[in-house]
């Protein structure tokens, strides 16, 4: 029997509810991806900590995380869906990867620059720095060969696939390399009110931004009052109707339909019934994942159970890789 390549993926618990970008970018990919590959995916607690947390409201969030990756269809069963934190040795390979990483090269990645520079060196922490270390930690650990990630992580991947290359070099081959699956242009999804911005977990304003775990008549009308233009026709044009674009991209990636034949359904027939097609293609999908991520949610124990059980099989593969690595680098282990 052929053995699955292994693959690794996560998200921050960075929100009460994660969003509709996160649902078509990420869950739905994981979810069909779960069946071809040895899929790990992870709620990635540590990244968080690089923000200011309440603490009970992180558990709170990972818990809530984690409820929703399942909702969503990454089943237990069928793939290692974990807490970060729950397995050790991703901090402690971090610290062994940073050790070869250069401070110039860390200092290059694009998203500690972009954020440094909005808020300033003072209010930036060194968790933020080595914050791409720590994810190439969490992608090694597993032998990880496939890592679906967006277009904003790329650079992660790279970095991760230099240190894998530069360790093995130094110490002897002890991880793979992997590779990057990056989700389609098309699979971006924009925040409602102002489609030139990604929707986000962080936007200033939660009008233009559809959560997962929001009460299906929220979610309805934000979508009837989501941004169009003024020329009442559906059809898609990134650069010239934005707004029609995004919410394109939104009906075809729920249903599995071509760009093409939903403008054509909706030719001459305006704004509000393509709003209300849409409405009604949202609700239907999001229903049932609010309704099972409340009901795993309303028994912690149980889901505290689960993540459990699935952290020991990932701390399994995981210690087994820091171990090696460890050897390697000449590090006496404990008789």
């Amino acid at each position: 029997m052929t053995q699955k390549a292994r693959l690794y993926s996560g998200m921050q618990p960075s929100a009460d509810s994660l969003q509709i970008g996160n649902y078509i970018g990420a869950l739905l990919q994981w979810r069909d991806m779960q069946d071809t590959y040895d899929a790990f995916f992870s709620v990635v607690d540590l990244h968080a900590l690089t923000q200011p947390n309440d603490p009970a409201e992180l558990r709170e969030k990972t818990r809530r995380t984690a409820a929703q990756y399942i909702a969503a269809g990454i089943e237990p069963s069928r793939s290692t869906l974990y807490v970060q934190s729950h397995v050790r040795a991703h901090a402690e390979l971090a610290w062994v990867l940073s050790t070869i990483t250069g401070f110039g090269e860390a200092g290059r990645m694009t998203q500690f620059k972009d954020k440094s520079q909005r808020y300033g060196a003072d209010a930036t922490n060194v968790g933020l720095f080595t914050y791409p270390i720590l994810m190439a930690a969490d992608i090694l650990l597993y032998q990880t060969q496939v890592v679906p990630v967006g277009d904003d992580q790329k650079q992660h991947v790279e970095l991760t696939r230099d240190l894998a290359e530069r360790f093995n070099s130094r110490y002897g081959d002890t991880f793979r390399v992997p590779q990057p699956v990056i989700q389609a242009d098309t699979a971006r999804i924009y925040d409602l009110q102002n489609p030139a911005a990604k929707m986000s977990k962080s936007a200033e304003s939660h009008a233009g931004v559809i959560w997962l775990l929001d009460d299906v008549d929220v979610t309805a009308k934000k979508i009837m009052r989501a941004v169009t233009d003024n020329d009442g026709v559906v059809r898609y044009d990134r650069e010239g109707k934005p707004g029609v674009s995004n919410l394109l991209t939104i009906y075809a990636a729920l249903t599995g339909r071509q760009i093409p034949a939903i403008e054509d359904e909706y030719a001459g027939r305006g704004y509000g019934d393509f709003k209300k097609g849409l409405r009604d293609v949202v609700v239907s999908e999001f229903e049932p994942v609010r309704a099972r991520a409340l009901e795993l949610l309303d028994d912690p124990a149980e889901l505290d159970r689960v993540l459990a059980v699935n952290a020991e099989k990932a701390t399994a593969v995981a210690d087994e890789t820091l171990n090696a690595a460890y050897d390697r680098m000449g590090l006496l282990r404990r008789a």
